[in-house]
């Protein structure tokens, strides 16, 4: 079952405090999430995933891991009812982007003369 548009809203809308640098982009039915341009997470059948790292860690009680889809490495599992906490929410993005490496820069194709 794919993500609801109106989960995604609330989502944003709970994230609303982290300004521009918050994101989504739709992919398959699904969402990726965004900090600044960096992924740190999806959105998978109305249930926000993490990337796993030892910051987020930290700040998670109960921990919750699971896959987004069949498949996916397991990640952070934050159930709907941690998203009613906007702050902590929103603390928890930052550190788990601050944790992540860079995202890889994609080379642009060359063209190659005819």
């Amino acid at each position: 079952m794919p993500t609801a548009p109106d989960t995604i809203n609330f989502l944003l809308d709970q994230l609303s405090s982290l300004g521009g640098l918050i994101s989504t982009r739709k992919m398959f039915g699904e969402y990726c999430v965004y900090l600044a341009g960096k992924p740190v997470g999806l959105v998978c059948d109305d249930q926000l995933y993490l990337k796993p790292t030892e910051a987020g860690r930290a700040l998670i009680t109960p921990l919750v891991e699971g896959p987004p889809y069949p498949g996916a490495r397991f990640h952070f599992l934050i159930t709907a009812d941690l998203w009613e906490d906007g702050d902590w929410l929103g603390q928890l993005i930052q550190v788990t982007a601050q944790a992540l490496p860079p995202p890889k820069v994609k080379a642009k194709k060359q063209k190659v003369p005819k």
